[in-house]
């Protein structure tokens, strides 16, 4: 097992390769895994020549990500690299598994291609224990994309440019026409909404106020709205902003479906009754289309996934019914259909995979004199996202009540830092206040804290760059100081 962090975390403690990599460098680390397999003829001949395309160009352009090169940016030993390379590339099954450390930069769609090109270049896709896993954020994510909460598709990623897509889903929810235009990321929102081109927005279960990058401008954004309605099951910090709270049902409190990371779609079961003048997400929807103007009625949850699946080819066969006995992986084109348990056995949904040009784009905030150091932002095992139900457990926020800073001592002794002692952390952006903890786990000039507490709102100094062609912002990387607060 190999661990790509910058961090000494619990998990890189015990994995056999720790590569610890300098933040917002991926893509070279992984340029210089598919040369030493190229250069050394590891790559799997057999898949390439017959699943793929495209060889020849990825044979050039990773030729000069030599390791060598790559530690000059990595930071990683070549002999490290050379080493991990071979396992991988020899290796019967190997699966390759990538949280938001890779997406969240610049960068992070060439570092998706990058991983893409070293799994079929080693022929470690379409088979079991193998393959390229992004582990989601949230428990369904997933499934919010699978129905369509993107800006360019509808249910099943099937694209608003297609005439027949848009036609079949207007004629199931009889309206006149769907539109084709492509709608807004979320940082075009927020963009949009501080221009004030976008005049209203609904929140459900999102709190960019602690969230998004660069967190002040997020606040500024919604704040120069016209409306603002939030749908949540608390009143979070973006909540308190709305003009209209609209009280949403938790988990318990209601039935449906979550789609984990491996697309198994899996039957939540409602265990209470909604408390006070909480509803499901879905009769709230139905509750304000109607308030709208426009009839929208189901019996149930069990009828939506019935919709779903009659204009969703890849949920087709997915009903509550089969639900019952157990989940199913989509594609499960039809009610005879056992799921998919493993994706692109024989290939590709675009037929032979393309092997592409994954390029590093430099992270916009080097360190300078006056941002000295890196910050590096994540997640803490016991709390979950912006912290609106793990502080409220009576138990994980006893557990780990505080955040802090992490700064590795020989930067704790440069700028006179003792372990407690409370520091302001400042970026181009902004500054919040939390006290230091003096710790190897994270290496020289680089900081580390997570984004869980309203109380050290992180984001407030985070990058808004984003990736040109998924939209995503840097969140992962940014340039600040370190002051001891007096």
């Amino acid at each position: 097992m190999a661990v790509v962090d910058p961090r000494e975390t619990q998990l890189a403690s015990i994995a056999q390769y720790h590569l610890g990599i300098k933040p917002g460098t991926d893509s070279v680390l992984l340029n210089a895994l598919a040369n030493v397999i190229i250069t050394e003829e590891l790559w799997n001949k057999d898949f390439v020549n017959a699943r793929t395309e495209g060889f020849e160009d990825l044979r050039h352009w990773v030729k000069d990500y030599t390791p060598e090169y790559a530690e000059q940016i990595t930071g990683i030993p070549s002999d490290t690299i050379y080493q991990v390379a071979r396992e991988y590339a020899l290796a019967e099954n190997a699966s390759i598994l990538y949280t938001m450390g890779l997406t969240q930069h610049l960068s992070g769609t060439q570092n998706v291609y990058a991983v893409a090109n070293l799994a079929m270049l080693c022929g470690h896709v379409g088979k079991e224990n193998s393959g390229v896993n992004p582990l989601r954020g949230q428990n369904n994510v997933q499934g919010s994309c699978d129905m369509g909460a993107l800006p360019n598709v509808v249910t099943g990623y099937q694209k608003v440019t297609s005439k027949d897509v848009r036609n079949r889903f207007a004629t199931a929810w009889n309206i006149k026409s769907l539109s084709d235009q492509f709608g807004l990321t979320v940082g075009e929102m927020m963009d949009a909404a501080q221009k004030g081109t976008l005049k209203g927005m609904y929140i459900m279960g999102e709190n960019p106020i602690l969230s998004d990058a660069d967190a002040g401008h997020a606040k500024a954004a919604l704040e120069n709205l016209d409306f603002l309605v939030v749908q949540d099951i608390f009143l979070t910090e973006t909540a308190q902003l709305a003009d209209v709270v609209l009280p949403a049902a938790s988990f318990a409190e209601k039935e449906g479906t979550f789609t984990n990371t491996e697309r198994r779609v899996q039957k939540i079961r409602q265990a209470i009754t909604p408390i006070g003048n909480a509803k499901a997400d879905w009769e709230i929807i139905c509750l304000l289309a109607n308030a709208m103007g426009y009839e929208m009625h189901y019996d149930s949850p069990a009828a939506i996934m019935d919709e779903i699946a009659a204009l969703t080819p890849s949920y087709g066969g997915i009903s509550h019914k089969r639900l019952e006995i157990r989940g199913l992986q989509w594609p499960c084109p039809s009610p005879d259909h056992p799921g998919t348990l493993v994706l692109h056995t024989e290939k590709f949904a675009r037929g032979k995979g393309q092997f592409h040009r994954a390029e590093y784009i430099a992270p916009s905030e080097q360190p300078d004199k006056d941002y000295p150091l890196v910050l590096n932002t994540g997640r803490r095992l016991y709390h979950y996202h912006t912290g609106t139900m793990t502080m409220r457990t009576g138990a994980l926020e006893k557990h780990y009540s505080n955040e802090h800073l992490e700064v590795n001592p020989i930067d704790a002794d440069k700028y006179g830092l003792e372990d407690g002692s409370v520091v302001k952390v400042i970026s181009r952006r902004g500054e919040i206040q939390l006290k230091a903890q003096v710790s190897s786990v994270t290496p020289p000039g680089v900081v580390f804290t997570s984004f869980h507490f309203p109380s050290a709102p992180v984001n407030k100094l985070t990058s808004p760059k984003r990736d040109a062609i998924s939209g995503i912002p840097e969140l992962k990387r940014c340039a600040v100081r370190v002051e001891k607060s007096h």
